[in-house]
């Protein structure tokens, strides 16, 4: 990491001992920080609990302005901040200026939203009576952060939260605490109470999430990471009634129809795939090809995979870096291995990339049916499978053919079927003509197992405010 992004989190830096951060390029250890046990986590919650009413109290617009600032640092600090993302994540140094830029885009969204959060007065039922709807905070919150956007997944549920006039306690991933660190220090200096904002890495995520989870002050959690875990944080939440969001695991189809610009799908498909290595939860996990253009499809995508530059995300020019981990590299062979067994055939890569142990190469697989475990699964890797198809609702079948519902691409000119399979699609996303849908302008979630809730846009805040009726009588 550069030396600006270690002087950013030389406070929270210790020599020996606490959770130890590994660059997965180089698999060295980059850092160690403190780390949290589940027994501290009431103390933080406390401490929160005692700091909210001030910052509830606070006008919107104080709040918004603190947020502004926040924001502003982080854009101040963008490359110091890339270069923390990169060095514990992997992903590509340009990758991770974009996401600095989209991560502080929430925290300068959210500061406007939180002027916004408007009650109503509903017409009365009664002589004498009035009907008031308010919004107000719903109380200390907390969040469960992945490891593949270790600063936007961040800002995407914590500027909502501060905004709302809630304070947020984060548990970031164990392999990127570096990043969320950063950000706290940059809270401090742009004016958030230290207790409003905590952020509380651990080498115990189960125990930590735990006591979250059981700990009633804690009125709302966020996550973001896989079902299976998804599953447990819900059931665990049950036992105070929490509010819950959750931002589980995906199985994205990506449409290709024979009216499809082939060019721009491939665009598209480059874009949405191999963004960070394919560790993406809306990233296209299985392709769906018509007939008409699976041949020039193929050629062209293939062409376009085998061209692209792998290695440590810090080195100029690189677009696909490490995986996560070797656990991650193994997944992903399994899954190719597999396929290969069934009758897939390899046209690019389909190994373990000689970059280095955590590296798998860029990879595209044709050949594939549908009841393949590489089109069941999750990949998070840097792997295409290609499915052929005949018409619109064999490919309409397939691609809701899963219990996840997050994100689904397709590329079609003709507007009724745009239409007709956008409606169709069991989807909470879905990119028409483009391989890229994020922004903090739009709402972000999925439906079946991929989760509750969304965040972004103005329905994010709504996600931290509780509704309150009051009814006032004796007016007449």
């Amino acid at each position: 990491m550069s030396p600006e992004a270690r002087s950013l989190i030389a406070p929270y830096l210790i020599e020996d001992g606490g959770l130890a951060v590994d660059n997965p390029a180089s698999g060295a250890i980059i850092a160690r920080v403190r780390d949290y046990a589940p027994g501290e986590v009431d103390g933080l919650v406390a401490a929160a609990d005692r700091a909210r009413p001030a910052w509830a109290n606070r006008t919107a617009k104080d709040r918004a302005g603190i947020l502004l600032k926040w924001k502003n640092l982080m854009m101040a600090h963008q490359d110091a901040l890339a270069s923390l993302a990169t060095a514990e994540c992997g992903k590509p140094l340009a990758e991770a200026k974009g996401e600095v830029a989209y991560a502080a885009s929430f925290l300068e969204w959210f500061a406007e939203e939180g002027k916004r959060a408007y009650g109503d007065i509903v017409p009365t039922h009664a002589p004498g009576k009035r009907v008031l709807v308010l919004k107000q905070p719903v109380g200390v919150t907390a969040a469960i952060t992945p490891w593949n956007f270790p600063l936007a997944m961040i800002t995407r549920k914590a500027g909502p939260a501060l905004a709302a006039g809630c304070p947020m306690i984060v548990k970031p991933a164990e392999a990127t605490p570096l990043s969320a660190l950063a950000l706290e220090a940059l809270a401090r200096e742009a004016g958030v109470p230290d207790d409003i904002f905590r952020v509380a890495p651990t080498t115990d995520p189960a125990g930590v999430g735990q006591a979250m989870c059981r700990n009633a002050t804690i009125r709302k959690l966020s996550f973001t990471g896989s079902t299976r875990v998804g599953k447990i944080l819900i059931a665990q939440s049950a036992e105070t009634v929490k509010r819950v969001s959750m931002e589980l695991g995906g199985n994205a189809p990506f449409i290709v129809f024979d009216d499809a610009d082939v060019d721009a799908a491939i665009e598209g498909a480059l874009a949405s795939k191999y963004r960070n290595a394919g560790q993406t939860c809306v990233c296209a996990n299985r392709f769906l090809v018509q007939d008409g253009v699976h041949d020039e499809f193929v050629e062209k995508f293939s062409a376009r995979i085998s061209a692209l530059k792998v290695g440590d995300g810090a080195e100029a020019g690189v677009e696909i870096g490490p995986l996560i981990n070797a656990a991650g590299v193994e997944k992903v062979a399994e899954l190719v291995d597999a396929a290969l067994a069934q009758g897939a055939k390899t046209v690019v890569g389909g190994a373990k990339h000689e970059a280095g142990e955590n590296f798998y190469q860029p990879t595209l697989v044709t050949g594939v049916t549908p009841d393949m475990r590489i089109v069941r699964e999750e990949i998070f890797g840097p792997v295409s499978p290609i499915v052929r198809f005949k018409d619109d609702d064999e490919a309409v079948a397939i691609a809701n053919d899963t219990p996840f519902g997050l994100a689904a691409y397709f590329y079609a000119r003709d507007a009724a079927r745009i239409w007709r399979i956008m409606e169709s699609l069991e989807y909470g996303m879905v990119g028409i003509n483009e391989g890229i849908i994020s922004t903090e302008s739009a709402p972000f979630g999925g439906v079946k197992e991929s989760g509750v809730g969304r965040e972004g846009s103005r329905y994010g805040i709504d996600e931290y405010l509780e509704i309150k009726y009051a009814l006032l009588g004796g007016l007449g």
